[in-house]
């Protein structure tokens, strides 16, 4: 019996991720070890088609293939919302801490990347596949390993998408189980104590802190602010495409379109700021951004090809085993020192490693358990979510693209 061919065109496509994003938050919300690891929805939705797919094509029944077009236009939109959210005034304001673990950060991008990259070549695989389970996966989690998964791909890695999410799916799980021993092994050792008195005030301040950094964020916006946030994404994204174009001209492999577009909204939004002086839709901009993120990732897990997993197996299992190394010792011997030795740098190390595993979001969670025992840190609340969903995923993207253009 022939294998059935299942194509959807796009509005198909968008129409099956819209599902499944729907369907990840029934799971996630009756499921608490979802909770638990802040595992994106849309990960969890897409996934569930992705093993649908993966069970009719093993028993050679059909197999589902999707026009990714939107998929790659809603992409781009999400990294354009990231290269808006560099604002030189917000990293200036941030102070210290913040210039520090974003530094802390880029470092972590260069090790990652040169770890996983080099024990695949060892193995015998293709480095690229040591960049998915490396910063693609890691620092940048399930969004950007979806996302930048399909240029592993042209550059040689076959499976680069499916690795780069498994990976990322792994790192969201990791993350969450270091973050708060590690706090705690530090907190312990060097007999930390938390120094602010008035607990529930700060608290509460934290609180909001950790509200500001999901994506559920609620606000009370217009029309016309959120018309004028679309309107910036969408010219960012069309001189962005040329931006690209010159860029691949000038150093000689392909740029990303998205790279591009994040480099031009990062100078839109800092002309925005400092030199017309006109209010910048922030919100709105993040707003439009979670909902072509949570689309473009329901929409790639949903096409993931599973079965290209099984060869590589072993090569991720090494590799990630050794990031988890990497990432303990460099948070726990270079983190909490650069960071200041105290209990807000405790802290800050059971923030850098959820975001450096997983995801911004993880990074809220780890820290919430060491706050809740040992005190508040607010310095601690502010600089992570700043570095995590602010600074470090537009840095993150611009290394990894150029990493993929030289090791391709």
């Amino acid at each position: 019996m022939e294998m059935l061919q299942i194509n959807l065109n796009m509005y198909h496509a968008v129409a099956l991720g819209a599902a499944m994003f729907w369907l990840g938050n029934l799971i996630t919300d009756k499921v608490s070890v979802f909770n638990r690891y802040c595992i994106p929805a849309p990960l969890v939705g897409g996934l569930c088609f992705a093993i649908v797919n993966v069970i009719l094509y093993a028993a050679g029944v059909a197999m589902i293939t999707f026009d990714d077009t939107l998929q790659t236009v809603f992409m781009t939109m999400f990294f354009t919302t990231v290269g808006f959210t560099v604002s030189l005034p917000a990293l200036l304001k941030g102070g210290k801490s913040v210039i520090l673990l974003l530094i802390l950060g880029i470092i972590m991008i260069v090790l990652q990347n040169g770890l996983g990259g080099g024990i695949m070549y060892l193995m015998g695989e293709n480095p690229l596949y040591g960049i998915g389970c490396g910063a693609i996966a890691l620092i940048g989690g399930p969004g950007t390993a979806a996302a930048i998964g399909p240029s592993l791909e042209e550059a040689g890695a076959q499976a680069g998408t499916v690795v780069s999410v498994a990976a990322a799916t792994f790192g969201l799980v990791s993350g969450s189980m270091m973050g708060g021993p590690t706090a705690r092994l530090l907190i312990k050792k060097h007999n930390l104590k938390c120094t602010i008195s008035s607990h529930a005030n700060v608290q509460a301040g934290s609180d909001l802190a950790t509200d500001v950094a999901t994506e559920n964020e609620s606000f009370t916006s217009s029309s016309p602010l959120f018309i004028t946030g679309f309107m910036v994404i969408m010219l960012a994204m069309g001189i962005g495409n040329q931006v690209s174009t010159w860029l691949t001209q000038l150093f000689g492999f392909s740029f990303p379109g998205y790279i591009g577009a994040m480099l031009t909204a990062v100078v839109v939004r800092n002309v925005m700021d400092l030199v017309m002086h006109v209010h910048f839709p922030a919100e709105e901009v993040d707003t439009i951004g979670n909902m072509c993120l949570s689309l473009f990732l329901a929409m790639a897990l949903s096409g993931l090809k599973l079965w290209e997993l099984v060869g590589l197996a072993l090569p991720m299992i090494v590799t990630l085993g050794a990031q988890i190394v990497l990432m303990f010792v460099f948070a726990y011997f270079v983190v909490f020192r650069v960071m200041g030795k105290d209990y807000d740098a405790a802290v800050m190390t059971a923030g850098y490693i959820g975001f450096g595993m997983g995801a911004t979001s993880n990074a809220m969670a780890n820290m919430q358990v060491v706050t809740k025992n040992y005190g508040p840190s607010p310095v601690a609340y502010f600089a992570i979510p700043m570095v995590g969903s602010l600074f470090i995923d537009f840095f993150n993207a611009s290394i990894i693209a150029f990493n993929i253009g030289l090791w391709s």
